[in-house]
């Protein structure tokens, strides 16, 4: 007879969508499917089924079981089905995923690079396994089969909703099995099927029915041919469970009571079998045969878990090699534990239910001492306890009743889940150790524990929690601790504050640590504390906010020089490098230097690499030039800094906007909303939004605009330091092009506003640029509030260079100052010689106070201002272009069919489309006769236009004229 039936029974539709979803995945259409179910029904026995087909169609395998050796091993599913492409010899070309394959070194440490220092996100590791996912797929689709996630981490299942969320366009399936029991796990697979992003399969028991043909499978006969009061005997123990089933036939007939003779199947004697003890004594009773040692030797690989190493059991035992594998060889024939194939001497429980079964037999006494045993095992074999076994011997420690050693292993496995980014993992491994450390232990180590599971709950997000525990470092308080662990807990409370945007909150914290220190605080903990205070200080809404920034970011300077500090250093020098922005470039340039060179001093990889897009950052808002940025950019890719290369990537989309590239931006900024959405980057997907605004205002188009302030709007952007640029970037400029001079000095109010309510790091909003200007025409902006204004570097910067030159331009010029006027707006047009439409509204605008106040050549901008804005499309601006040509009885450009075939040179000068068809003609050196015939006008008309002609050219005859024409080739013309 078979041990197991050869077959799956009974699940004809699931055996369907597997070889659907399957097929999809061959077409690029991946998907995700959840086998759900109790112990035994059937889960991995359809996961084999789904890996044969994929292995029959051609496809890559990969597989991961959930841990199965301690309580929680972040990624360990994910980390083994990766490793299997290093086994497999023929793994993808991983150069393809750039800056992705260093994320994945966090799964599998010989993908990762030299220079990554920085623990990508949960997200980002999502988004790496997913592109392997595809680059793997590319030649040979895959199955991407994750087992037993009942009990996986948290980590582990965001990565797993990630996937499933976004393998619609990879060629790859998702298969994920996991028990019913109520938990996170189950909760992300409903939900994922709610939004019908992957397909649940619960697995239900078998019938009376099915349970027959299961058992004629296995014994090799008809269905006709079992005998009827095995399958009622079956069907009634096992309740329709597949594992069951087999657990009770192989019993059955192990232990004669089912045997074949020569008619067939027989039944010997009465069928007795307990329920629901069925499966304990079956597997009592085949472990029985193997003896008293055989027995032992399960008994204690139970302990360890589903998996177990040999090394391991041989300590615990003190079996001799010879005599443990004798044992080993027999519970493999006995089907009770199989070789664990991918690992050298490690074994495997053929079903979880086996392990918990050997388990329910131990007495609570017995199993402590194999629990104690098999920690002190484990730790003469693995001393530091690295990776896994750091939780499996807590876990063992707790089993064996010593909580003190439990609880401290529980707090260094929790540290080293945070030091690795596993957030979730962290606060439940700390968040444990806490509750069994919360009496009878020394309050140093307590302390210890909660200065770990403060930054691991707001890492997770869990605000309230981290803030609840503020009673908790009162008790300790009262238990006698001293006052520098106190302050030094209390400015942990203050970075999760931080963290989560309270800052009256975090100064508050802050505040009680300085005071527990008292005078006498070391260097190192000052400069830490007035790093935090000078983060917390600059968001706080109070008048001298900056000046006390300032002053505490060079106090912690100072401080983390003296220590040293270099990390403390590098974040203060940055952070007064953002402060002097505003009031001088050359400053802030200095200061990001400073960081910079800390960082390269002593080795900090990603500090280095913010100094660098700071400076970038820095050379794009003087010069305008994106050169430095493109190369920062580049930088943050090869050390694995994801997020800040998506950071230069928002800067690099608003760049392409202002150059009015708006093709090229659409498709930028569209890549990045998408990725930055995926990855879950809130404060990206806001820079992004506020640049599609932008890009939408300076096209004239407001639906759209709308339409994306909206969208920021929902994001969560009120209140953020991007909304004054919706207003003052996006919607004034939007009015203007509608030539609504009131609604964009409303929206340049609402800017200022919002910049007073919430202190921005971004100074292109209006207040240095766009203000100036409307200010300076409407007569509300004096020559003294001019300068009070531009003695910030802000005004500096060259987007509001263009704007303020251009105000200080119309302040000259009103003021009788011509010649200083003329000077300021060539600087003006200057600066705007990137920034076109920055240029032409600039141009439109001054001509109107030129006009107001008789000075300059309004006639040349406005001719120009009006064929830049005739060809954007921008009607209404175009046309008060053209109004205030006829209000000084300038010639006006007639747009009538044809225009667009005059060159803009000629355009600019108010060339018509008459006179340009004369001008095509005189290069051909026709007389005016000639010329009159072809046009079917009079000699004397051509006459007229030859002579506007050789005005408006300047040119000194009609000689000089016709050669000016013959001149104009197809590379002056815009058609």
């Amino acid at each position: 007879m078979h041990t197991r039936a050869p077959v799956v029974v009974g699940r004809d539709e699931e055996v369907r969508v597997l070889q659907q979803v399957l097929a999809d995945a061959e077409a690029r259409r991946g998907r995700a499917v959840f086998l759900v179910g109790e112990p035994g029904i059937g889960k991995t026995r359809l996961a084999r089924f789904a890996a044969a087909g994929a292995f029959d169609r051609g496809m890559r395998v990969l597989r991961g079981r959930g841990s199965t050796i301690g309580p929680i091993v972040p990624f360990r599913p994910l980390a083994e089905a990766l490793m299997s492409l290093l086994r497999a010899g023929d793994g993808p070309d991983l150069r393809e995923l750039g800056p992705y394959q260093s994320a994945l070194g966090r799964l599998v440490p010989e993908w990762g690079v030299e220079e990554q220092r920085q623990v990508p996100s949960v997200v980002v590791l999502a988004e790496a396994v997913l592109r392997l996912l595809a680059v793997v797929g590319r030649d040979r689709p895959c199955l991407l089969v994750l087992e037993d996630l009942h009990d996986a981490d948290a980590e582990t299942m965001a990565v797993v909703d990630y996937l499933v969320d976004n393998l619609d366009q990879v060629p790859a399936a998702l298969l994920v099995t996991t028990r019913a029991d109520p938990g996170p796990t189950l909760d992300v697979v409903r939900l994922a099927a709610q939004r019908e992003a992957g397909v649940l399969l619960e697995l239900g028991r078998l019938d009376e029915r099915q349970v027959r043909r299961m058992v004629a499978l296995c014994l090799e006969v008809d269905d006709r041919r079992v005998p009827d009061e095995v399958v009622e005997r079956v069907w009634a123990d096992s309740a329709g469970n597949p594992f069951v089933v087999e657990e009770i036939l192989h019993g059955l007939v192990n232990g004669n009571l089912l045997v074949r003779g020569p008619g067939g199947w027989q039944v010997l004697g009465e069928l007795r079998i307990g329920v629901p003890s069925a499966l304990v004594r079956s597997i009592a009773h085949r472990t029985d045969r193997l003896g008293p040692q055989g027995r032992e030797l399960l008994s204690a690989a139970a302990v360890l878990g589903h998996r177990f190493p040999l090394s391991v059991l041989r300590v615990v035992i003190g079996m001799d090699d010879r005599t443990m594998l004798s044992h080993l060889h027999a519970g493999v024939a006995a089907q009770l534990v199989t070789p664990d194939e991918p690992v050298p001497d490690w074994y495997a429980f053929r079903h979880p239910m086996t392990a918990e079964a050997l388990l329910a037999q131990l007495p609570p006494p017995h199993r402590a001492e194999l629990a104690r045993r098999t920690a002190d095992a484990v730790r003469r074999l693995h001393p530091d306890l690295p990776g896994e076994w750091c939780a499996l011997v807590a876990s063992l420690r707790l089993d064996a009743g010593q909580t003190a050693e439990a609880g401290a292993l529980l707090a260094e496995a929790g540290r080293r889940a945070l030091a690795d980014g596993a957030a979730g993992s962290a606060v439940r491994l700390l968040d444990h150790a806490h509750r069994l450390l919360a009496s009878g232990v020394d309050v140093s180590v307590r302390a210890e524990v909660l200065d770990s599971l403060l930054p691991a709950l707001a890492e997770a997000g869990q605000f309230e929690r981290a803030f609840a525990l503020v009673d908790a470092v009162a008790e300790l308080s009262a238990a006698g601790l001293d006052r520098g662990r106190r302050a030094d807990l209390h400015a942990r409370l203050a970075m999760v504050a931080n963290t989560a945007g309270r800052w009256t909150d975090a100064i508050g914290h802050v505040g009680t640590a300085r005071t527990l220190l008292g005078a006498d605080v070391d260097d190192e903990r000052e400069a830490r504390l007035d790093a935090l205070a000078a983060y917390t200080t600059m968001h706080l809404d109070e008048p001298n906010r900056i000046e006390a920034t300032e002053f505490l970011a060079r106090r912690a300077v100072d401080a983390a020089e003296r220590v040293p500090l270099p990390e403390v250093g590098c974040e203060a020098w940055q952070l007064l490098g953002v402060l002097a922005r505003e009031r001088d470039l050359g400053e802030a340039a200095e200061c990001f230097g400073r960081a910079r060179a800390l960082a390269e001093e002593h080795g900090l990889t990603i500090p280095r690499v913010h100094s660098v897009v700071r400076q970038a950052s820095l050379a794009w808002l003087a010069d305008g030039s994106p050169a430095e940025l493109a190369e920062a950019r580049e930088e943050a890719l090869r050390v694995g800094a994801i997020n800040l290369a998506y950071n230069v990537d928002c800067i690099l989309g608003l760049d392409m906007v202002l150059r009015g590239h708006y093709d090229e931006a659409a498709d930028r900024l569209a890549r990045i909303a998408a990725d930055t959405r995926r990855l879950q980057l809130k404060h990206l997907t806001l820079y992004v939004l506020m640049a599609q605004a932008t890009a939408a205002a300076h096209q004239g188009r407001r639906a759209e605009m709308d339409a994306a302030i909206e969208a920021f709007d929902r994001v969560g952007g009120v209140g953020s330091q991007e909304r004054p640029l919706c207003f003052g970037l996006a919607r004034a400029f939007c009015a203007l092009l509608e030539e609504d001079r009131a609604a964009a000095g409303q929206d340049l109010a609402r800017a200022m506003a919002h910049e007073a309510e919430t202190p921005t790091v971004y100074h292109l909003s209006g207040r240095h640029g766009m203000r100036l200007l409307l200010g300076a025409l409407s007569g509300e902006l004096d020559l003294d509030g001019y300068r009070a204004v531009t003695r910030s570097a802000a005004a500096g910067m060259r987007w509001n260079r263009v704007f303020a030159r251009f105000a200080l331009a119309v302040l000259l010029g009103r003021a009788g100052r011509e010649a200083e006027a003329a000077r300021a707006v060539r600087e003006a047009r200057e600066a705007a010689s990137t920034f076109p439409l920055a240029r032409n509204l600039g141009l439109r605008l001054v001509a109107e106070g030129a006009v107001a106040d008789g000075w300059g050549e309004p006639v040349a901008w406005l001719r120009t201002a009006e064929e830049y804005f005739h060809q954007a499309g921008h009607a209404a601006v175009a046309s008060a272009c053209r109004g205030l040509l006829r209000q000084v009885g300038a010639s006006v450009p007639q747009r009538r069919t044809g225009t667009d075939r005059v060159p803009r040179v000629l355009r600019a000068l108010g060339v018509t489309v008459r006179e340009f068809e004369v001008l095509e003609l005189l290069a051909g050196r026709l007389g005016n006769k000639a010329i009159a015939t072809r046009l079917h006008i009079s000699p004397r008309t051509v006459e007229k236009h030859v002579a506007s002609l050789i005005t408006k050219t300047s040119q000194r005859d009609r000689e000089a004229l016709s050669c000016f024409a013959a001149s104009l080739g197809p590379a002056d013309r815009p058609w």
